[in-house]
């Protein structure tokens, strides 16, 4: 069942026009199916209707559409606004919509009959005449079955319009993700530049060994054993076999042994 306020609003502006005669048969031919097509475009609501005389007569509806300095500031604030982009993303008019309209001097709505343009060439003289009350009852339809007809005719179809807003918030979302990205340092030149050389190790005085086991001279006595052997005295064996390896390959061996 489709939700019925959308319509109320724009039938009661109409029939306070206090034309009941009219506005009754326009209703009865709405009613008996005499509106034969009604297309909405940004400004205008065209329609055929068939009269009891079985002649089909061309009705228009004309109203202003917002400027594109107006469409840009309403979805701006749709936009920031997450509770109105959820319900337009989801295909629904938010019910406020009309009242956040009015802070910026529009309307959803025309307000009186001098916000409308009626067009009919049926041979009648009275505007609105029975095929325009006819199409504004099925117009008023229109609006409680696809809400974002009425945004049509101001001048914004749907898809375009959600477009639009997806265009802000995924900007919108951009702009935060670039305030709390981290900071990337650059380093500086001299990052990259390699400090001095570390001075070679010194050679040993003329006649003295270079002696493979030395660092264990330094070491506090260990006082572990393995088997019956001292576990010091086997590490200084492997520390001299390893440096003989590598001094013979060198051939840098120096020693003071007579």
């Amino acid at each position: 069942m489709s939700d019925t306020r959308w319509s109320h609003q724009f039938i009661a502006m109409l029939e306070s026009l206090r034309m009941g005669t009219t506005f009754s048969v326009g209703r009865r031919y709405a009613r008996a199916g005499n509106v034969r097509s009604l297309t909405i475009s940004s400004s205008v609501v065209t329609a055929l209707v068939l009269d009891e005389d079985g002649e089909t007569y061309r009705s228009r509806i004309g109203t202003k559409a917002f400027t594109a300095a107006d469409w840009a500031r309403i979805e701006r604030a749709l936009s920031q606004e997450a509770r109105y982009a959820a319900k337009l993303l989801a295909g629904q008019l938010p019910q406020d919509l009309d009242r956040m309209l009015e802070s910026y001097g529009l309307s959803l709505f025309p307000q009186s009959l001098a916000d409308l343009v009626m067009d009919c060439d049926c041979p009648g003289w009275q505007k609105p005449c029975r095929h325009l009350t006819a199409a504004c009852y099925v117009l008023a339809e229109e609006f409680d079955n696809d809400p974002f007809q009425i945004l049509a005719w101001r001048g914004k179809g749907r898809d375009e319009l959600l477009e639009q807003l997806r265009g802000h918030r995924v900007s919108a979302l951009s702009h935060v993700g670039d305030k709390e990205a981290p900071q990337q340092h650059t380093p500086s030149a001299g990052f990259w530049t390699a400090g001095p050389r570390l001075p070679k190790p010194a050679e040993p005085l003329p006649g003295t060994e270079r002696r493979s086991d030395a660092i264990l001279d330094q070491l506090d006595h260990l006082g572990l054993t393995a088997g019956r052997f001292e576990v010091g005295d086997l590490l200084r064996d492997v520390y001299r076999t390893l440096g003989c390896g590598d001094a013979e390959r060198d051939g840098t061996v120096e020693s003071n042994r007579g």
